[in-house]
């Protein structure tokens, strides 16, 4: 019965995010890990502001975070789940790509003054692919759901 718990390890402030992820403002979508168990699963938040840039146009008569926008918040919450759980893989010509989503469905707008609470879990890898299931949801109600692959490839030089 025991031996099935997962450990709960503490939380990443934006300063731990900052330090794994290379996204920054405007495109950096995670402001706080709340929940993150090593290889299994990660609870990210994202403050939805009326500040975000993409706000402007999208929609200026009802602003609405665009769905591209929430995946995104997924794969990066993908990244800091994959990062996080292999250290030892991190350098820093490192980054985690995207490359590939299946499964997406958009159940409810996200609004500014919306909290998105990004739930992450890392369903296998398969040939240094990582393949995750995501939901996001904003009041326990969901505002959309994935499955995202993602791969850390080496820049250096």
């Amino acid at each position: 019965m025991y031996g099935d718990r997962r450990q709960i390890l503490s939380v990443m402030d934006i300063n731990k995010v900052l330090s794994l992820l290379p996204h920054r403002y405007p495109f950096l979508l995670i402001d706080r890990v709340l929940e993150f168990e090593k290889n299994h699963r990660l609870l990210a938040i994202k403050n939805v502001t009326y500040n975000e840039p993409f706000f402007n146009g999208h929609f200026p008569i009802r602003p609405v975070m665009p769905g591209v926008l929430i995946v995104e918040a997924m794969a990066q919450a993908t990244g800091l789940l994959a990062m996080e759980s292999n250290p030892e893989t991190n350098t820093e010509t490192s980054i985690y790509l995207f490359v590939g989503i299946d499964k997406a469905r958009f159940k409810r707008p996200v609004e500014p003054g919306d909290q998105l609470e990004i739930e992450v879990f890392q369903k296998g890898m398969k040939r240094g692919i990582g393949i995750f299931s995501g939901t996001a949801k904003v009041d326990g109600k969901i505002a959309a759901t994935a499955d995202i692959m993602c791969t850390a490839r080496d820049f250096a030089a």
